[in-house]
């Protein structure tokens, strides 16, 4: 089964096309519409869980000028990458600086 399949009732040029996304949730779904509705060539971008027993979203977009809903799917789909890629560094830099005491002495200053 492919991750992504694009919906019946899709425009020929795909400017109006609902997806499902198979094996994802609102974890994926939320960040994804938000970065879809970044792009200005976007009329309307919206998503659902279509069941809670079914692990899938389908997100619709439709767009400006006939532009593809495809490319803007890719696009926010990479946008969204780059966005992960940068938090799991800035996460990773922050554990290498972490430095136990200083929480451990912290919180005993705050203590009632």
């Amino acid at each position: 089964m492919n991750k992504i399949t694009i919906l019946p009732g899709a425009s020929a040029n795909l400017s109006e096309a609902s997806f499902a996304i198979h094996d994802e949730t609102h974890t994926l779904g939320n960040p994804l519409r938000w970065m879809i509705m970044k792009n200005p060539k976007v009329e309307f971008c919206g998503y659902s869980a279509p069941h809670p027993s079914e692990n899938k979203i389908h997100l619709r977009i439709q767009m400006y000028d006939n532009e593809s809903s495809l490319t803007a799917l890719i696009e926010a789909l990479e946008a969204l990458d780059g966005v992960c890629g940068v938090l799991e560094e800035k996460y990773e830099d922050a554990t290498k600086r972490w430095d136990p005491k200083v929480y451990a002495e912290a919180s005993e200053r705050w203590k009632p």
